[in-house]
This record gives C-alpha cells, structure tokens and sequence, in this order.
C-alpha cells in the first residue's frame, strides 16, 4: 500500500473543520491496548503509527475527501477562502452549509494543484484578476466583463444567445478554469442553490469558477457572469441565490444588465396585472432573452417595477415550476454517459491541463484524479486515452 505522509492526514481533519475529540467519535475510533482514542489519532497524524486502508477510507468519509487526497505528497498549498456573500434567512440548513464548506475545501485543493502545474509550466497571470473596484462603477466593470467573455452574448431579443458553452469557452481562453459542481461526489450530497449558487478563487495565476450545476442551465450563464465579476474585483468568496451585500448587488446588477439591456426591461409592459399574469409575462420574456425568469423579475425589481415583496414571491414561484418541471424531465428522458457528464462538469482548461501533466509526467495520476474529482481508474477513459 501507498505510504500516507501524516501531515496530509492532519490537514484533512483541520480543514474539515474537526477538533481530535470531533474526529475520533466520526471515525469510530476506540481506546485500544491501555491506549486513548485520542491518542491513537495522534499517533496515525504524527507518523508513529499507520493508517490501514479501511482506516483511510473511515477519515475520507469523516473529512469529506476523496479517498485519493489522503495520498497526497503533501497537504494542498493553502488558499483563502475568502467572503462569504451569501445572505440567508432564518431558516439556514447546517446539513447544507456543511457540503458546501466541504466543496469549497474541495475547489481550494483542486485549485492549488493546478496552480502548482502552472507554475511548473511559468504560465503568465490572469491579468483581468483584479482589474476593477467598486468605486469604478457598473459600466467600468461591464465594458472589462466585455473583453472577457469576448462578444459571446448576443444583445438581440429572440436569439438563442446567451449559451453557456460558448460563454465558457471564452472565459476559460482567458485563464480562467470553471467548474460545474453541486454535489461531493453522489446525488445524496445535492447541494441546493439556496445554500450555493456559485464561487471563485481569485487568483492571479489560476483563478477558478465553480457553479452549481443544480441550478436551471438558463441560470448558468447568469452566474458565471456574476462570479467573472468578482474576479474583476479580485474577489474571492461564496455566491448564494441572495444577495443583499452590496459587492453581491454589484455583481448581480452587472451580470444581469449585461444578458439583458436596461431597455428591454423599461418597454416591459405590466400596467394592470394580476400576479399571475405578471408571472405569465415575465416567463414569455426570459423566453424571449433565453435567461432564467428570476433573473427578469430581479431587473424588474431593481428598476423599481415591482417592490421586493412581489420579487421574493416571484423568485419562490418559478423556483418551485423549475424543480416541478426538472422531475418531470428526469423521470420522462435517460442522461448522457458517465464520462460525458464528467467532462463537461471539468471543463475543457481542466482536461487540458492534466492532459499536458500526465504527458510530460509532471502530474501523477492520483493528483490528476484529484484534480478532475475522480477515482484514479476513471482518469484514463475520462481523458479519452486508450490503455497501451
């Protein structure tokens, strides 16, 4: 077996936000031969003692973590997580908040592992990463968010644009790697837009996007947009489907202005409606643009249209037709393949960029596993490579 470097087993019970006490009843851990529990923790992070297998997988489940980060060489570089900007209301699920602290520990490994490789191949920085401040105002921000996502978003009501591949596309040429990511691995870890919706790493050198790809995909646009705007800001930090902060408003009134012109919304019509005919009309129009209903009422909100009341019951209403129409879909159509769905989830930077590691043998293939969030077995058939 593999030798474990302890201080890998270390950091992931620190990460995983453990205290000892904490880890030694999530791992079943028993005082054994006149031995603490405690203790025998201790000894397997401090090297005096080795973890069995079936020891190793018990702490991947506690910590959160691929069984393969265990693995590591050594503990991930550490990056800052940044600003929680997500507002919650009174009803905050801890169950959820945990899966999303353990995905952004996830991103943050996946992240500095790829930062490594680009500083072994001297890639140049992101040079956008940071480029705009608050105080620059929306119209700053939206003409660097341009030069981006390069021309990929039409400005012409009844095109089928924006599509979020395209838009990828264009902002992964830029440097920056963006993920598709709403569970830990299984659909039992489904982490719900209310809890997470997106976030990025703002670093210079390998900026990271990851968004939860349990959201509508009319709605992925919307949030990539929102989080290359917080890169412009140099900002790192979680995004949720509130979004009272005023670096939240920000990004929200940038990112959505950009889909949709200020124009568009001003020739909306809505004189002596019921809400349900509102409802109605709002529906035909992010028809119209191709982007999510929420995000029509927000702009309608924000122009002072209707009061944040009608918003809250607007956003509720066509979150609750979206999840009553995604079962329908689920239950009436077969999905794409493993391997298709995983890579579309990494992204064409990611592939890429394990692709140029394992090729020049600066990637092993437990850290390229790591990397696309896979078993190392899966690396291979992911990657389209052929065994030899």
């Amino acid at each position: 077996m593999p030798t474990v470097n302890p201080d890998v087993l270390s950091w992931a019970r620190q990460t995983a936000g453990l205290s000892p006490d904490d880890a030694v009843k999530k791992l079943q851990l028993r005082d054994a031969r006149g031995v603490a529990a405690v203790d025998r923790l201790a000894a397997l992070e401090t090297g005096s003692d080795h973890p069995t297998r079936p020891m190793l997988a018990k702490m991947a489940r506690a910590y959160r973590r691929p069984l393969v980060a265990l693995y590591l060489d050594t503990p991930p570089r550490s990056v800052q997580r940044g600003t929680d900007f997500r507002t919650f209301a009174g009803d905050r699920s801890v169950a959820q908040d945990s899966l999303v602290q353990a995905l952004v520990r996830d991103a943050v490994a996946r992240q500095g592992l790829v930062r490594a490789q680009l500083e072994d191949e001297e890639a140049g920085e992101v040079e956008f990463v940071g480029s705009v401040a608050l105080s620059d105002g929306q119209r700053a921000a939206s003409d660097r968010l341009e030069t981006v996502v390069n021309g990929t978003v039409s400005k012409t009501a009844g095109n089928v644009r924006p599509d979020f591949d395209p838009m990828r596309d264009a902002v992964e040429g830029r440097g920056v790697f963006v993920l598709l990511q709403g569970d830990l691995g299984s659909h039992h870890t489904d982490i719900d837009t209310d809890a997470f919706r997106g976030f990025a790493l703002a670093d210079r050198l390998a900026p990271f996007i990851v968004i939860n790809d349990n959201d509508a995909r009319t709605a992925w646009s919307f949030t990539l947009l929102h989080e290359v705007v917080h890169l412009l800001l140099g900002e790192t930090g979680i995004s949720g489907s509130r979004g009272e902060a005023e670096t939240e408003r920000f990004c929200n009134d940038v990112a959505s202005e950009y889909l949709v012109p200020q124009s568009a919304i001003d020739d909306f019509s809505m004189d002596h409606m019921e809400f349900d005919q509102l409802a109605d009309a709002i529906s035909r129009i992010a028809s119209k643009w191709n982007v999510s209903r929420a995000l029509i009422a927000y702009r309608l909100h924000r122009s002072n249209r209707i009061d944040v009341y009608s918003y809250q019951r607007l956003a509720e209403m066509f979150r609750r037709r979206w999840l009553r129409d995604r079962h329908r879909k689920a239950l009436d159509e077969g999905g794409p393949s493993y391997y298709t769905v995983r890579r579309h989830r990494a992204g064409k930077a990611l592939l890429n960029l394990v692709r140029r590691g394992l090729g020049e043998g600066s990637l092993s293939t437990t850290k390229a596993a790591i990397v696309l969030g896979v078993k190392p077995t899966n690396v291979g058939p992911m990657l389209g490579m052929k065994k030899a």
